[in-house]
């Protein structure tokens, strides 16, 4: 709230450069801010009784905005990467699609990693787990394992993340 919008009865008020100016009437506190040209804000509504600042309104919006989007600049998105592999899948082609998940894992990324059954392998889906384990165990350098090897439909599931110093 701000100016004539602040109702209540005492509000302890702060001055433009942050020193106390004790507890007033809201009505006097707004004729202070008035006075210097700026505005009153509460800034601590649920205090007793409510801290209000003589500020500039505008400026005090902008410094605001400005922090919220430094803070979205360095929030780090954490995208999800799938490796599929087939039952069948031969040791020259598992150590690429491992190379490719360490580069997933060093950029910061996810790495989610299937094994898909078609047609007669669905018979063999428990014999073929230790391909995600061996998966999983050359790149125990960098990562841990967010979400154990688990069968869904005709698939075989493990997410992988990466270490945490």
């Amino acid at each position: 709230m701000i100016n004539d919008q602040i109702r209540d009865r005492a509000v302890r008020l702060i001055g433009k450069d942050g020193e106390q100016l004790g507890i007033m009437s809201a009505r006097d506190a707004y004729l202070k801010a008035q006075k210097v040209g700026m505005d009153l804000v509460k800034i601590a509504p649920m205090a007793k009784p409510p801290v209000c600042k003589i500020i500039d309104y505008g400026k005090f919006r902008y410094e605001i905005a400005r922090k919220e989007k430094e803070a979205r600049k360095k929030k780090k998105i954490v995208d999800i990467k799938e490796i599929r592999l087939s039952p069948n899948i031969d040791t020259n082609d598992l150590n690429t699609k491992v190379s490719a998940a360490r580069k997933f894992l060093i950029k910061g990324d996810k790495v989610k990693v299937t094994l898909r059954f078609r047609g007669r392998e669905m018979a063999h889906m428990e014999s073929s787990i230790h391909i995600l384990t061996d998966f999983a165990d050359q790149l125990f350098d960098i990562s841990v394992m967010e979400k154990y090897p688990k069968i869904e439909g005709r698939n075989i599931i493990m997410v992988l993340t990466e270490k945490r110093n």
